[in-house]
C-alpha cells in the first residue's frame, strides 16, 4: 500500500508506523542525491512557511529554510521578539491566523504541549524542529547517516547513545531504534536514567520490531557498537547544573578508548551538535577556569576518520526536506 503523509503534522516519531519512517529516510535519500545531482524538482512552488523559534539554532534554522526554498517555497522566520505567541495572543489564536497564512508550521522550543496545541488548532501540517522531550527531525537524519555508513541491514544494527540517557535526543532516538528494529543502548549513570514510562513503551514496540533495548553504566554494553552517539551534558536553560553533570557524566565521555572497547573498527561517532570536543568555545573556556572539563567527547573522536558529524549535520536538511515534502509537497 502506498505510503501517504499530505496533511499530516510531524510531532514525534512514536506517531509514525515503521513503514512511513522507512518512506521519510528514502525520500530524503533520494532528495539528497538530486540535490547532488542539480536535479531541480521544485516540489513545493506555490507554498509558504513559517519557523517559530523560542530557542536559538544554527542546524534547524538553516535547515529548514534551505530545504523549503530549494523546493520553490516562500519561509517566514519568527523568533520569541517577533511574535506575540504566549504574550498578547495565545498559543491556540496564533495557530488558527498561522493557519490561513501558511502550508506549514515549524516550531522550536520548550514545552511539548505547544507543538501539539499549534497542531490542534492550525488546520495544516506542524513539524517539531526541538523540545525539551522530543526531535524527531534530528532522529531522522541520525538514522540516514547510519543507513550510509553501513552494509548491514538496519535491524541488525547498534547504536548506543552515551551519557544523559533521558534528554530529548536520547528519545527521539530511543523511538526511532524500536519502530526500526535497530539495537538501542543507553549507556549512562542510573540517576540520568529515561522515565519508565519512555522505556515501557519502546520495549512494547520492539516486542513487535524485534529491536533490543538495554540501558546501564556497565561498558560491556557498547560492545558491538555501530554507532556511539552522544549529546553535550547541559542544554540550553540547564547552565546551572554543569558541576553536577560534569560529576555526573565524565566517566561516560567519549574517547579513544571507549570506542575501542566497541570492538568494532566500523563503529561511526555521531553528534546532534554543537558539541564540547575542546576549548575554543567560550563557554568551555569558562567553565575550565572554573575547574570543570564540560567536554564530552574528546577531539580525537569528533575529529577522527570515525566521526560523520558533518555528514550528520547535511542530513539535517535533507530529512527534513523529505518531511516538508511528504507532508504538503506538490506530489
Amino acid at each position: 500500500m502506498p505510503i501517504n503523509l499530505k496533511g499530516r503534522s510531524f510531532l514525534t516519531l512514536k506517531d509514525f508506523t515503521p513503514d512511513e519512517i522507512r518512506y521519510l529516510l528514502n525520500l530524503a535519500s533520494d532528495l539528497k542525491s538530486k540535490k547532488r545531482a542539480g536535479i531541480h524538482t521544485r516540489l513545493l512552488e506555490g507554498k509558504n512557511i513559517v519557523l517559530l523559534f523560542e530557542k536559538t539554532s544554527t542546524r534547524t534554522r538553516c535547515a529548514f529554510e534551505v530545504a523549503a526554498m530549494d523546493e520553490g517555497a516562500g519561509v517566514t522566520f519568527l523568533d520569541s521578539k517577533s511574535s506575540q505567541m504566549g504574550k498578547k495572543e495565545s498559543m491556540a489564536d496564533t495557530a488558527k491566523v498561522l493557519g490561513r497564512f501558511y502550508d506549514g508550521i515549524e516550531y522550536r522550543g520548550y514545552d511539548q504541549a505547544v507543538v501539539e496545541g499549534l497542531a490542534k488548532n492550525a488546520g495544516i501540517p506542524v513539524w517539531n524542529g526541538l523540545t525539551d522531550v522530543d526531535h524527531p527531525t534530528q532522529a531522522l537524519a541520525d538514522i540516514l547517516t547510519l543507513m550510509e555508513n553501513t552494509k548491514k541491514p538496519l535491524n541488525k544494527c547498534k547504536l548506543v547513545f552515551c551519557g544523559d540517557t533521558r534528554n530529548n535526543v536520547a528519545y527521539c532516538l530511543m523511538y526511532i531504534c524500536c519502530k526500526l528494529g535497530i539495537h538501542y543502548v543507553g549507556w549512562g549513570p542510573k540517576e540520568l536514567a529515561p522515565a519508565d514510562d519512555v522505556v515501557a513503551y519502546c520495549r512494547k514496540v520492539g516486542e513487535e520490531t524485534g529491536a533490543k533495548v538495554e540501558f546501564g553504566e556497565d561498558i560491556a554494553l557498547i560492545e558491538g557498537a555501530d554507532v556511539l552517539y552522544t549529546d553535550i551534558w547541559a542544554s540550553m536553560g540547564e547552565e546551572d547544573k554543569i558541576p553536577e553533570r560534569v560529576a555526573q557524566l565524565t566517566p561516560f565521555r567519549v574517547t579513544k578508548e571507549v570506542f575501542e572497547a566497541t570492538g568494532n573498527p566500523d563503529c561511526i561517532f555521531e553528534h546532534c551538535l554543537p558539541s564540547f570536543h575542546d576549548f575554543d568555545t567560550t563557554m568551555a573556556k569558562t567553565q575550565k577556569e572554573l575547574g570543570y572539563d564540560i567536554r564530552e567527547v574528546t577531539d580525537d573522536v569528533f575529529l577522527g576518520p570515525q566521526s560523520r558529524v558533518f555528514d550528520e549535520a547535511e542530513n539535517r536538511m535533507h530529512t527534513i526536506k523529505a518531511v516538508i515534502v511528504a507532508t504538503i509537497g506538490n506530489v
